[in-house]
């Protein structure tokens, strides 16, 4: 099975092109089997935020350290894709419910160093 991870990303990846091409826009990318922002970096998931609820629990000091993805105004979701407001009335892309969210100690596009951390905190997979 380990074999075929590989092109299930790369599925996956055209796939997330393939809607940005019509007309949505992908928030995301997918790298290594992880989900990635535009930028290249890693996104987490939360272990407190309660899938579907439509909110972040992550806000004040915890977003400081653990900056959403941000929905630009007038963004829409779709398929597994929505949108949470947050406390601070701002948007945050969430996957299959959950928001997602960098870590502020990953450096550059690959660095992994916010999984598992505090044991509540995971890499953001499709």
């Amino acid at each position: 099975m380990k074999a075929f991870a590989p092109l299930a990303s790369l599925t996956l990846a055209a796939l997330l092109s393939a809607c940005a091409s019509m007309g949505g826009s992908a928030p995301a990318g997918v790298t290594d089997g992880v989900l990635t922002g535009k930028n290249g970096m890693t996104l987490y998931t939360f272990d407190r935020d309660t899938a579907g609820s439509g909110k972040s629990v992550c806000n004040g000091p915890c977003a400081t350290n653990w900056p959403p993805l941000f929905a630009d105004d007038g963004a829409s979701a779709s398929g597994d894709w929505s949108i949470v407001t947050r406390d601070d009335g701002k948007k945050q892309y969430a996957y299959k419910g959950k928001p997602l969210y960098y870590w502020v100690k990953d450096a550059k596009p690959g660095d992994r160093t916010g999984d598992g951390f505090n044991n509540v905190w995971r890499l953001a997979k499709p």
